[in-house]
């Protein structure tokens, strides 16, 4: 059950912390585990299956970065779309989120 709610949510959470931070594919899947004490545990297939959509769709943008100490990497950056589409996305989420409590609460 948890995998299929995780399907609707992966992209708009990827979005955020790449907006908050771009980074590369290991980093964002890290960062959402943490954040959500680690009920969202992504695979990687999840994390670069999503990120090549999210490219695709002009969401995200990226570029390889190499660092002194560690292998080159491909880091994810927030398009101006990208950030357009986050904020209807998480203004959708609240809609939900909201109609969802209601019905669970009975009103």
């Amino acid at each position: 059950y948890v995998d299929q709610l995780l399907r609707g949510v992966v992209e708009p959470l990827m979005l955020h912390v790449i907006a908050e931070l771009p980074s590369h594919g290991y980093h964002i899947a890290k960062e959402i585990e943490r954040r959500s004490s680690g009920y969202f545990r992504l695979t990687a297939s999840t994390v670069y299956s999503a990120l090549r959509r999210l490219e695709a769709e002009g969401l995200v943008r990226s570029a390889w970065l190499s660092m002194s100490s560690t292998p080159r990497r491909r880091y994810y950056y927030l398009t101006d779309k990208g950030r357009e589409t986050l904020s209807e996305k998480l203004h959708e989420w609240e809609r939900f989120s909201v109609a969802a409590e209601q019905v669970l609460a009975g009103e």
